[in-house]
């Protein structure tokens, strides 16, 4: 093989935690850091094989949008322009404690869709706080600092992959024999929700209760980096689950993975770990049939006290030592075949995916249920956080029915929504991006025809502009609604899905 082709590595890596108050994304409310539990952190990855490169770039934080990937690659540019920022390559681990770095907008002109996050400025506020804007500019500085370190430090390595096994994600849809809209205690959400046969989070302990959705994805993929000598420097670690345990907190964390960063590095030194979230838009790392036997699990094993049904940093501790079970099962074999020198090419192209689109009835209900909400005043008694909760919570629900309408405005001239896609080949594995919360079938499907050995489906990327991730459920998911597969939750639809399936299978066999 050429010496073109000799691979070299790069890492860094920055804290990007903040100690001020800030705004904690995620939830149908805006909550507002009191502190920080552990570093939200920011990892990159830079492997070049001098004929073409890949920029990996991994952040603690719940979804990329408000041209944060713009800035990045503006600022990576004045650093250095010799790096080919179009290869930056960013995703979210959706850690739900993440620091916000969301643009203020007016709520009527928000298009955002699918996201249940409320927004600062579109409601009463009387909590100081580091705005979107400041943070992003914080962020983005950041993040190109660290990629400009990785690039300059790229030196001649190795790597090996293998996959393992490690159960983290569950499926979080529940399923019921009977259409729980149509059930007389059902309360109609506006702005919400819409539930049907499925339901997110749903009651297990139910006479109709049916199954789960989805199934569970137990494999772990795992990319190792070592150094000439052959000492491990880092790894990526791409695990099919959100990070979501902690996702109710009000202080800043990485959540499970930065119990895993720690399990992994008491066993192998201060490595670099860079988390990826494969396809997992309807899992998530919590049980929901198996509550009780959980509960006496982490009493006995870790001395939980048993007025405490459920603590998560007991679900975090075990996922971390399982995911480092497998990151050690799986290094014992694979470092067994270290390369140095393998191709690799990087396609980059804007696909454009056939949206979810919103029917005449739909935004006329929309409309009504958005004239009665703007009836409804914004809470100027109780303490500041009561007035935080209520007020943001009734901002999240003006504006998703706002969503709808301009959705239903536009959809005629805009019927397809456009979005960076990476595909790319380092030897005999493959990488695949979308900007989505993708439902694990259409991974399957990627993996399923790919030529490649394995193929690292990698979701919540980012893409260029104003918008970020939301859900893409699949034909089951649509039919049977939900949250994460509703019309407030999917801009694409499951024929966009599939398109993006057939578009993702058509590189990776052009590139093998």
């Amino acid at each position: 093989m050429s010496d073109e082709k000799c691979l070299k590595i790069g890492w860094a890596h920055r804290d990007v935690s903040v100690d001020g108050p800030i705004g904690i994304p995620g939830q149908f409310y805006l909550r507002i850091s009191e502190g920080i539990i552990d570093p939200v952190t920011l990892t990159v990855l830079v492997v070049d094989d001098g004929a073409d490169s890949v920029i990996f770039v991994s952040a603690d934080m719940v979804v990329i949008r408000s041209y944060l990937l713009d800035q990045i690659r503006e600022k990576t540019a004045k650093l250095n322009p010799a790096i080919p920022v179009e290869k930056i390559l960013m995703n979210v681990t959706h850690a739900h404690t993440g620091p916000s770095h969301y643009a203020s907008r007016n709520l009527f002109d928000d298009k955002i869709s699918g996201s249940s996050t409320a927004y600062s400025g579109d409601y009463p506020c009387d909590i100081d706080m580091i705005s979107g804007d400041e943070y992003r500019d914080f962020l983005s500085a950041k993040a190109a600092e660290a990629i400009a370190e990785a690039w300059d430090k790229r030196a001649p390595g190795g790597i090996a992959w293998g996959y393992g096994y490690a159960t983290v994600g569950h499926s979080r849809r529940v399923v019921y024999f009977d259409d729980v809209s149509q059930r007389p205690d059902n309360v109609a959400r506006p702005g919400m929700m819409v539930n049907g046969h499925g339901v997110m989070y749903g009651n297990t302990n139910d006479d109709n209760f049916s199954h789960y959705e989805a199934g569970t994805e137990s494999f772990v993929n795992l990319l190792y980096t070592f150094d000439p000598n052959g000492e491990l420097t880092g790894a990526i670690v791409n695990v099919p689950c959100p990070s979501q345990n902690s996702e109710s907190e009000w202080k800043l964390s990485a959540d499970f993975w930065h119990d895993t960063r720690t399990a992994i590095r008491k066993k192998f030194g201060n490595i670099f770990i860079l988390p990826q979230c494969a396809a997992a838009g309807d899992l998530a790392p919590r049980i929901l049939h198996y509550k009780k036997a959980q509960e006496r699990r982490f009493r006995l094993k870790y001395g939980t006290d048993p007025e405490k049904t459920y603590r998560e940093a007991d679900a975090r501790r075990d996922i971390a030592e399982r995911i480092t079970a497998a990151f050690e099962e799986v290094l014992g074999w694979a470092k067994k075949d270290i390369r140095t020198a393998l191709p690799i090419k990087h396609i980059v192209e804007t696909v454009e995916l056939s949206k979810r689109l919103i029917t005449r009835e739909e935004m006329e209900a929309e409309r009504a249920q958005l004239e009665e909400l703007m009836k409804e005043p914004f809470k100027t008694d109780g303490t500041k956080v009561d007035r935080l909760i209520h007020n943001s919570i009734l901002a999240s629900r003006r504006n998703r029915c706002c969503q709808i309408i301009s959705r239903y405005e536009t959809q005629e001239a805009e019927p397809k929504l456009p979005m960076e896609l990476h595909v790319l080949k380092i030897g005999d594995i493959a990488f695949a991006s979308n900007r989505f919360e993708l439902y694990m079938d259409y991974m399957h499907r990627m993996q399923a025809r790919s030529p490649f050995e394995q193929t690292f489906i990698v979701q919540l990327a980012g893409t260029p502009g104003f918008d970020g991730g939301s859900y893409l459920a699949t034909e089951r998911g649509e039919a049977n609604r939900g949250y994460s597969a509703s019309l407030y939750c999917n801009q694409v639809s499951s024929k966009g899905g599939q398109e993006l399936v057939e578009e993702t299978v058509k590189i990776l066999k052009e590139i093998y």
